[in-house]
Order: structure tokens, then C-alpha cells, then sequence
């Protein structure tokens, strides 16, 4: 398989060098085809419109040479597709990672993530995942997205958002598991540390989620619904500090970026997140001995103040409600008792 995605979702370093993935020689018996038509039924899980931006920029060519989208095949065509990255195979290694496990039975696990350590492998993270880890410690997980390598997981969270995830353990949990998540009765709860103090104490956000025209690795909020995917946020003001904000967000819906989009949107960057804006000075002067501490307090937690704190849903077996939560991991919990430090003096 080819996944356009990666290089939407990830930088790639500056190279001269291609890779080539796919080499096609068409039949003798093809019927004239546009190439996106052609393709589509060739490369599977690849939709029309990451075809069509590949072909735009180039990266399939027929013999040797680019062409249009509306290009039609012919007999004996030969059809190359590159790209920067190299191509890898989709085989999961096991790696004996330590994993901080909170509960565990026959049919899931918890599992309390720290920040930095990506969920699955994909583009320039193959190895060292919360997948890698799995595989090892439990073999035989099922798989989702028709075997793409994402074994046991029904979510994720961001590779600096710490907190936790459920792992499916038999194909029916994962099933079941999967149904909740989409009919968004499982009950999320995020901690944020947000620059700035919402005029409100508690709030709901909606407005949809998509990638930004102008970054693709970042997600904008379009509240006309124009683009993306529908998003719910729902928060409330735990605590604040004068010039940021401890607050508890409550996930409706599960896109990526959710709550960083949502609480940037309404204009409140989450503290240290160097994608949304928030590794700056947002509120307050930036100079002297202030700037000095936030600085200091950006290097206490050198990412985005994100922590999946509880997690709820009803089992697969008994059919029970249950409910998991963890402490705020040593980062996020330094920066807090900084920030409270700063304001009682």
C-alpha cells in the first residue's frame, strides 16, 4: 500500500533523491481510463483526491514523463509513482518498550502514555510506538483499518499528549469498543493548561476540524462547516493563574487536533505547543524577569500542556461502566506549581 498521507501529516527533509513505490505496466486489453480512475482501482486504500494532488505534483508519471489528471491510459503504459520517502515495510517489530499499565483483563488494557512516545508507526517514527511495545507484550492483537499495522487501538493521542488509552485485546472488544467511540458515548477528559483566562467559566465549542489550506500539519476550525469534520468541545475553568488557565475539556467528537484547534479558535493556545502558537509570550509583557520565568516554565514542559486524564465506557463482557483516571504526569505538574508560585508572589 501507498500512503499519500505521510507527507501531509510529516515533514520531510530536504532531498534530492526519490523513491520509487509503484511501477505499473498497463494490460495489452485496456480500455482508454483517466489515470486517477485507473489508479484507484489499483492502489488500495487511497482516495481519488490523494491521487489526484499526486499526480498534480508529479509524483506519478507515464512513461518517464508527467501528465494531466484527465491523462488517459493506454495499453502498455508504464506508470511510476515517487516519492521522498523511501518505501518501508508495513511489518511491526516487536520492541521491548516498558509500558505504564493501569488495568489489564482478558479482553483490554489501559494504558497511561507518556509524552513524546508516538501511538503507531508511520513516517520517520517506525520504531520505538505504543504499537511496537504492544506487539511485544501481547501477541495475537487484532487489527483495524484492514490490517494497517494499528493492532488493538481504537484511538489515539498525539505524540506529546500524554494520558490515557484503551488497547482492544480480542476482535470483539475492538469491535464493541469502536461502536462507543462512534456513537461518542465514551466519556474523554483532557487537562489543558491554556494561555489567557476565558471570559466564562465553563463553555462549549463547535465548529468543524480540517487541515489548514496553508499547513497541512496543522488543523484550522471552519465554523461554517464548509470543511472538516463536526467537533464538539466541551470545557470548564479548573483554575487560573492570573495569565493562563487550567482547564478540563470534555471530548464529544475525536479529531485530530481537537482540542488544540478548538481552544486556539476561541483564543486560547494551549501553553508550550509550538504547532498552535503556544510556545510564545500570548498574555502579558515579554520582557524582564517575566520573561524570564516563562521561558523557564516553557522549558519545564518543552510541549503542549495535554494530558488525556480519565477515560470511560462500558465494558465489552460485563456490560459495567467503567471508569479509569490518572495523576497529571511530573512535566505538566511542575509547570502548574510554577504558575502558581509566580502568582502568589
Amino acid at each position: 500500500m501507498i500512503d499519500f498521507e505521510e507527507e501531509e501529516q510529516d515533514s520531510i527533509e530536504d532531498s534530492d533523491e526519490l523513491y520509487e513505490h509503484h511501477r505499473i505496466v498497463v494490460d495489452k486489453g485496456q480500455a482508454l481510463l483517466r489515470i486517477d480512475k485507473f489508479l484507484m482501482d489499483r492502489l488500495p486504500n487511497v482516495t481519488r483526491n490523494k491521487l489526484q494532488g499526486a499526480i498534480r505534483s508529479e509524483s506519478v508519471q507515464v512513461n518517464q514523463k508527467p501528465v494531466k489528471v484527465s491523462y488517459k491510459v493506454k495499453p502498455l503504459d508504464i506508470i511510476t509513482i515517487t516519492l521522498a520517502n523511501p518505501p518501508r515495510d508495513t511489518d511491526i517489530v516487536p520492541e521491548d518498550i516498558p509500558l505504564d499499565i493501569l488495568y489489564e483483563d482478558d479482553e483490554l488494557l489501559i494504558v497511561n502514555k507518556e509524552a513524546g512516545m508516538v501511538v503507531h508507526p508511520a513516517y520517520n517514527n517506525w520504531t520505538g510506538t505504543l504499537v511496537n511495545a504492544l506487539t511485544y507484550y501481547l501477541q495475537n492483537l487484532p487489527t483495524a483499518r484492514n490490517g494497517e499495522g494499528r493492532p488493538g487501538l481504537v484511538h489515539r493521542i498525539d505524540k506529546d499528549t500524554s494520558g490515557l488509552l484503551v488497547i482492544a485485546k480480542s476482535e470483539y472488544s475492538m469491535a464493541y469498543l469502536a461502536k462507543q467511540f462512534f456513537k461518542h458515548t465514551i466519556e474523554r477528559t483532557y487537562y489543558a493548561l491554556v494561555w489567557g483566562v476565558p471570559k466564562q467559566d465553563e463553555g462549549t465549542i463547535v465548529g468543524h476540524v480540517g487541515r489548514s489550506a496553508k499547513d497541512r500539519r496543522v488543523m484550522s476550525v471552519y465554523p461554517g462547516g464548509e470543511y472538516g469534520k463536526h467537533a464538539v468541545t466541551h470545557y470548564k475553568v479548573l483554575r487560573r493563574f492570573k495569565y493562563v488557565s487550567l482547564v478540563q475539556c470534555n471530548l464529544e467528537t475525536g479529531r485530530t487536533h481537537q482540542i488544540r484547534a478548538h481552544m486556539k479558535h476561541i483564543g486560547h493556545p494551549l501553553f508550550s505547543d509550538a504547532t498552535y502558537g503556544g510556545d510564545k509570550i500570548l498574555q502579558g509583557m515579554p520582557t524582564g524577569s517575566y520573561k524570564t520565568f516563562v521561558e523557564n516554565a516553557f522549558k519545564i514542559i518543552p510541549r503542549q500542556a495535554l494530558h488525556a486524564k480519565s477515560l470511560g465506557f462500558k465494558h465489552p463482557v460485563t456490560k459495567e461502566f467503567v471508569q479509569f483516571s490518572t495523576e497529571l504526569p511530573t512535566d505538566f505538574q511542575n509547570a502548574l506549581d510554577k504558575w502558581a508560585l509566580y502568582e502568589n508572589q
